[in-house]
């Protein structure tokens, strides 16, 4: 019995979020911007691929799809005399869960509000808060910069199911930026770390813990025109194995990510970037696919 537990738990775990957490690679998230802009973001983001079980479980053809419509909001903000800003990231998300376990196939459909996601960003040498009118004469050289996101658990989530779109449990991720110019082209590279609260209400009361997430990603992007730019992105994560009240779980993650994006203005104040990922893991079969659409919408800051 405790066995055929282990397996269902294993099964929650490994769905949960992997739709979000395949969006993480994020270019010029380390740039500078006038102070006192605002930006209003809606956007669509589609994820398949398979899932990441521990292989001594008799789980087999464990995948996921999900539709993820995304609502955000960002503002630059003067903070010391340097440029920051904060963004509020509210999801909302449809996921099929699919695999067979002991031969029998099952599912999950289920769709409502994920979990919000707030960040604090700050550069620290290279991007000096700057008015519209000042920002005219910036050139970007080196920037150095962190940021701070947390995840608030209050997403749709019910412990009597294998599969939720909420994680019942708190994240956090530091990450410190390094951004560098060469004319029209900017290198970035970002190492970052997700620490994870414990799930104290999980599959009907037991705990799950999970191992913090390492990575490093980077980013080459080219600037067509003003508000126009085509990147190219890579990432490597590592860690994440989970603990269900004191049973460890052979899920450790690890493997690269690529994807790229390109950024096109429609109007002085409206813009779109399309973007593309994928992504697998290296140990065993472990694969995802994302594309996605952001409307973006800007006002504010003497524009």
């Amino acid at each position: 019995m405790r066995h055929v537990t282990a397996i269902a738990l294993t099964l929650a775990a490994v769905v949960v979020c992997s739709a979000v957490r395949a969006q993480d690679l994020e270019p010029r998230a380390y740039s500078n911007s006038p102070i006192g802009l605002n930006f209003l973001i809606a956007g669509y983001t589609y994820a398949k691929g398979s899932v990441l079980t521990d292989p001594s479980l008799p789980l087999e053809n464990v995948s996921n799809e999900a539709h993820v419509e995304v609502l955000a909001y960002v503002r630059t903000l003067n903070v010391l005399g340097q440029s920051a800003k904060i963004d509020v990231i509210v999801p909302f998300t449809s996921l099929a869960a699919k695999g067979v376990v002991f031969g029998v196939p099952r599912a999950r459909y289920v769709n409502g509000f994920s979990d919000p996601a707030f960040r604090f960003s700050m550069n620290f040498i290279g991007a000096p808060a700057l008015t519209a009118a000042q920002f005219k004469d910036y050139h970007q050289d080196l920037i150095l910069g962190a940021s701070l996101r947390v995840v608030v658990p209050v997403g749709q989530y019910d412990d009597t199911k294998l599969v939720n779109i909420g994680t019942n449990r708190w994240s956090f991720k530091p990450e410190i930026g390094v951004s560098k110019a060469f004319g029209r082209w900017t290198l970035e590279l970002a190492p970052a770390a997700v620490f994870y609260t414990d799930n104290s209400d999980f599959f009907g009361g037991k705990t799950r813990a999970q191992a913090p997430i390492y990575s490093v990603q980077s980013h080459l992007t080219y600037t067509l025109a003003p508000s126009c730019w085509l990147g190219v992105d890579a990432g490597y994560f590592v860690g994440g194995h989970t603990t269900v009240n004191d049973l460890t779980n052979n899920d450790r993650q690890e493997g690269p990510r690529f994807g790229a994006t390109l950024a096109l203005p429609v109007t002085r104040n409206h813009s779109v970037k399309i973007y593309a990922q994928t992504g697998f893991n290296a140990d065993r079969e472990h694969d995802f696919d994302t594309v996605g659409i952001a409307w973006q919408y800007r006002w504010g800051g003497g524009f």
